[in-house]
């Protein structure tokens, strides 16, 4: 199988010659270190700043897909080119999002992570305040480049969109605060709710273009909302069910009328929240945290085989940093004899942290079947 038909059989639990790998995040140091150990040359660290990709990015998109070549990686991600106003970059080395957000990196010791420090939001009291501000528009891109982009990731799965993608908590909390935020939700503030209006407005024609442009030729949409923490869920159920599923449902209903699956990132304890995203219209759920409270795989399995799949499970907790390789190996097995009729993408359950070894990243390529 290539990975696209690796990709349809185990969404469609039709079963796959190997689960496949999922797409993969980690800390810029990581990826710099994995690059020296697969042996991939020419790569350099561009912080980018005052572009939409700065705070994900460290490393050039050739560097990176030879990269993704050696380790077998089965999907590729596809975006408009964004066409839209500078975004500014300060004397102090922060940049702006496009939300008028700002962020810089700071230092771990062993490498620099991507920290926000300005919330244009924070002091907003009243929906009227946000006419003030400017905020961004599905015009600031240029779709014009989606397909040729598809064309020259034939035969993989192709994906557009993030975690960033919705996520009308998180993404609203990088702009107003955590704390705001929750308020915001349990007091249905309607502050909260006209920035999740155009937070919504914005995703959804973005990514409708971005489909539309492509032709049929995506597969998947990435989405992202952190519902859980590690013991419970961030907000009640319930709560969302009113409040933010309807979003959801709409988003996922109009990437179903051009044939493409859904995805969606969410951190921690999130069952609770699951078989309502399944009503939603969810396809896939992402990253899987075994870590956390109630999310046991054999657990889920036994739930939710054949009503939705699970992408990643493989703990940056615990597991990856700190298991040898035998018990990675025995880890992936357990999760192909679950899922043996497809219904999986096995991967990190999150970003890769610096204290992941090289040779546990090894034994999960082994054992998933990526590399021999």
């Amino acid at each position: 199988m290539n990975p696209k038909e690796r990709f349809y059989a185990s969404v469609e639990y039709r079963t796959p010659d190997r689960p496949p790998l999922v797409p993969l995040a980690a800390q810029n140091p990581v990826w710099e270190k994995l690059y020296d150990s697969f042996g991939v040359k020419g790569y350099k660290e561009e912080k980018e700043y005052g572009k939409p990709e700065a705070k994900y990015y460290c490393y050039t998109p050739i560097a990176h897909e030879e990269f993704q070549r050696k380790i077998g990686e089965d999907f590729r991600r596809v975006e408009p080119r964004y066409t839209g106003p500078e975004l500014s970059h300060y004397e102090d080395n922060t940049w702006e999002g496009f939300w008028g957000e700002r962020y810089k990196y700071s230092s771990l010791g062993w490498g620099e992570f991507v920290e926000d420090i300005y919330r244009p939001f924070a002091n907003v009291q009243t929906p009227e305040e946000l006419d003030d501000f400017r905020m961004p528009s599905a015009d600031w891109f240029d779709y014009s480049g989606v397909e040729a982009l598809c064309d020259q990731y034939e035969g993989y799965a192709i994906f557009t969109g993030d975690a960033g993608h919705g996520d009308f908590i998180n993404g609203n909390a990088f702009c107003r605060g955590v704390e705001q935020t929750l308020m915001d939700i349990a007091l249905e503030d309607p502050v909260w709710i006209k920035l999740s209006n155009q937070r919504f407005d914005f995703f959804y024609e973005k990514i409708r273009r971005t489909l539309e442009a492509a032709n049929g030729k995506i597969d998947v949409v990435y989405f992202g909302d952190d519902l859980g923490t590690q013991l419970a869920p961030v907000i009640n159920p319930d709560t969302f069910s009113k409040l933010i599923a309807p979003y959801y449902e709409k988003l996922f209903a109009m990437v179903h009328s051009f044939g493409a699956k859904t995805m969606m990132h969410s951190c921690g304890s999130v069952r609770h929240f699951i078989s309502g995203l399944i009503d939603s219209g969810l396809d896939i759920l992402d990253t899987v945290q075994t870590d956390a409270a109630n999310m046991d795989i054999e657990d889920l399995h036994q739930e939710y085989y054949k009503k939705i799949v699970f992408c990643g499970t493989l703990s940056v907790q615990t597991l990856l940093p700190k298991g040898t390789p035998e018990e990675i190996t025995a880890e992936i097995e357990k999760r192909k004899r679950l899922f043996a009729e497809g219904g999986i993408f096995i991967g990190p359950s999150n970003i890769m942290q610096n204290d992941m070894p090289i040779e546990n990243f090894v034994a999960m390529l082994k054992a998933i079947g990526t590399i021999a």
